[in-house]
């Protein structure tokens, strides 16, 4: 599955009329572990491997660049075998190829996330545990024909309801960085991963 999202950070006017007639699908709390190399080899290509509440997930990005992303494209690998496969790694266990890689923790992140439903986008309300709140707006598609239009729907959906379509926000693992990792954040500055805002 491809994810599309759009990050927006809300005023609390706007999170009331963004969830004012949504269907609330619950909170949970999710604890994020990133893993990369001292080089930062994986962040600086874009790519996310992560281990949330004990399973691991890989995220791959199909934006083309940092100057063309109006939205965030990743494709999400959440199967052990799979995300083995994408890095062609031999070896018996997620485990092991992170220690043969020497791909370690580089931040733990606690976020506790209202999710809700509406008008076919999933919104995500996430709160971290290092004093940074921000909302997605999502919505999972099969074809990479389609991510186009589904970021036109998911901007005209945050317009309907009076955001900011334009802003430019930190994901919670890059404002991390920016916060408490100056020598990573750079390093995703200089590869064009980010921009400085």
């Amino acid at each position: 599955m491809i994810e599309v999202e759009k990050k927006f950070i809300l005023t609390k006017d706007q999170e009331e009329k963004l969830t004012e007639g949504a269907d609330f699908l619950g909170e949970n709390v999710n604890i994020d572990l990133g893993y990369d190399d001292a080089d930062f080899s994986l962040t600086t290509k874009d790519i996310w491997l992560r281990r949330r509440n004990g399973k691991f997930e890989l995220k791959i990005p199909l934006n083309a660049t940092r100057e063309s992303r109006i939205s965030d494209q990743y494709e999400e690998i959440d199967d052990e075998d799979a995300i083995l496969k994408y890095f062609g790694a031999k070896n018996a266990s997620l485990e092991d190829f992170l220690q043969e890689k020497k791909y370690q923790s580089l931040f733990t992140i606690v976020t506790t996330r209202r999710k809700y439903k509406k008008g076919g986008f999933n919104i995500d309300l996430d709160q971290m545990d290092f004093g940074y709140n921000v909302a997605e707006i999502e919505k999972m598609i099969e074809n990479k024909e389609d991510i186009q239009k589904t970021t036109n729907e998911i901007i005209l959906f945050a317009k309907d309801h009076g955001i900011n379509t334009t802003q430019n926000i930190y994901g919670k693992a890059i404002e991390y960085f920016r916060r408490h990792s100056p020598k990573h954040f750079q390093a995703l500055v200089t590869a064009k991963i980010v921009w400085p805002i």
